[in-house]
């Protein structure tokens, strides 16, 4: 199955390097070039955003991702309120979330002895289930709640919301934290049941590109719903260039800015779906 999913991507990445129609996103037709213009243009427009924003980054990311959009996003909007978490020594979703909130207190402190300061969130694949876990209560109830994440919005960059296809695919456990990233997973399902009784309440806006054989681009969205997606440009990893890509990265700025999205809802279907829904609340 992994050697099918591989060769797939492959041949679809020579078919773009030879000339393919890239699909586009009638709900996100935004084009590399427009995108790029708009993060050019909003650096020399600083602007104060609504709350902090944090950026977690991802499964074995030593920190490259987070640093990497830390910096490009205190460029594009000027405001110093940013911070950055790794994830990428830690083997257990309760590790991350222990960085995650400590890395919140350290760069914005306060009193709240539940929660932390309110913070806009950007979480590069795992970092985004992270992230998700680190805003919930404790889903042992044996277990007495500790600090929590005060999210204000989130958003998902190829984040395996539904599970990832490698964690399904590979049978062993590799890595500890690859068995909570199946799809059928506890902690997958105990998350998205949170979705489902309203118990998670801030805003999340679900990012993918197409042909991401790590993650799966169905499953970087909320169950019943659709991520906003963009063709890979030729030649470059689905999965690992999500947070590379303008299109995405200056969707997320003009939302933080307060400006008017590039994309809208709600999000187009996959190319072999038949129903989208957007995943904001």
């Amino acid at each position: 199955m992994v050697v099918v999913r591989w060769l797939s991507v492959c041949l679809a990445l020579v078919a773009v390097g030879c000339g393919g129609v890239e699909p586009v996103n009638p709900s996100f037709p935004t084009s590399i070039a427009s995108a790029r213009k708009i993060l050019r243009e909003d650096a020399e427009k600083p602007v104060v955003l609504k709350r902090p924003l944090l950026i977690v980054g991802g499964f074995l990311d030593p920190g490259l991702a987070p640093a990497m959009l830390k910096g490009e996003y205190l460029s594009w909007t000027g405001d110093s309120r940013i911070a950055s978490v790794q994830l990428g020594w830690e083997s257990s979703f309760d590790q991350c979330r222990g960085d995650i909130i400590a890395a919140v207190d350290k760069a914005f402190p306060n009193d709240d002895p539940s929660m932390t300061t309110e913070v806009d969130v950007i979480g590069v694949s795992m970092g985004g289930l992270a992230a998700r876990y680190a805003a919930a209560e404790e889903p042992k109830q044996d277990v007495h709640p500790s600090r929590r994440l005060r999210i204000g919005r989130l958003f998902t960059l190829g984040s395996p919301l539904r599970g990832a296809l490698l964690a399904d695919d590979i049978p062993l456990n590799l890595h500890p934290l690859q068995a909570d990233m199946r799809h059928d997973s506890k902690l997958i399902h105990w998350l998205n049941t949170r979705i489902e009784n309203a118990d998670e309440l801030y805003p999340i806006y679900s990012y993918t590109r197409l042909n991401d054989l790590y993650v799966g681009t169905y499953n970087a969205a909320l169950p019943g719903c659709t991520a906003w997606w963009v063709a890979p440009q030729p030649l470059t990893p689905p999965h690992s260039g999500v947070f590379r890509d303008a299109r995405i990265l200056a969707d997320i700025l003009c939302r933080l800015r307060g400006d008017p999205p590039l994309s809208h809802d709600p999000p187009a279907a996959l190319l072999t779906d038949a129903t989208a829904k957007t995943c904001t609340r």
